[in-house]
C-alpha cells in the first residue's frame, strides 16, 4: 500500500468516526471531521491511481 493511500484510509476512518461522534454528542470543531473525510477520500483515490500519464 502506498503511503498516500494509507494516509487517505486513516483520514477517512478518522473523519467517519468524528462525524458519528459529532452526531451523537456535539463537540467543538466537529466540522473538521467532514474536512478529514473529504481529504481522506481524495488522498485514497490519488494513492490508488496508477502512474501518471506522462511517466515511463
Amino acid at each position: 500500500m502506498q503511503p498516500v493511500s494509507l494516509m487517505g484510509a486513516v483520514l477517512t476512518v478518522v473523519g467517519v468516526l468524528g462525524y458519528v461522534l459529532g452526531v451523537t454528542m456535539p463537540y467543538p470543531g466537529r466540522a473538521f471531521s467532514l474536512t478529514a473525510l473529504m481529504f481522506g477520500l481524495t488522498a485514497l483515490a490519488v494513492g490508488r491511481s496508477g502512474r501518471a500519464e506522462g511517466e515511463p
